[in-house]
């Protein structure tokens, strides 16, 4: 004789809306990809001999100013995805 009651909670239906939208993905996956490409263009620099040490190799333009700047630029389009706001 043990009835279940159901709870006035339990029976409502909540919608849920997604975070983010295709737009915002989109946004994140070019800042992941403007990130990478920062990456690669810092690595390298490895010398044939390990007993010679070539500064212009090292301290190449790509390396000290480019790819930085490309890896700032990611995360900034990264934070930008993150607060856009959905178009309704």
């Amino acid at each position: 004789m043990a009835e279940k009651r159901h709870s006035s909670a339990a029976s409502k239906e909540t919608k849920t809306f997604p975070i983010f939208e295709k737009d915002n993905y989109l946004w994140m996956l070019a800042g992941i990809i403007v990130m990478a490409i920062g990456l690669l263009l810092m690595a390298g620099g490895k010398s044939d001999d390990p007993n010679q040490f070539h500064p212009d190799q090292v301290y190449s333009a790509r390396r000290i100013t480019v790819a930085p700047i490309l890896i700032v630029a990611g995360l900034v389009l990264e934070v930008f995805a993150i607060f856009r706001k959905p178009k309704q």
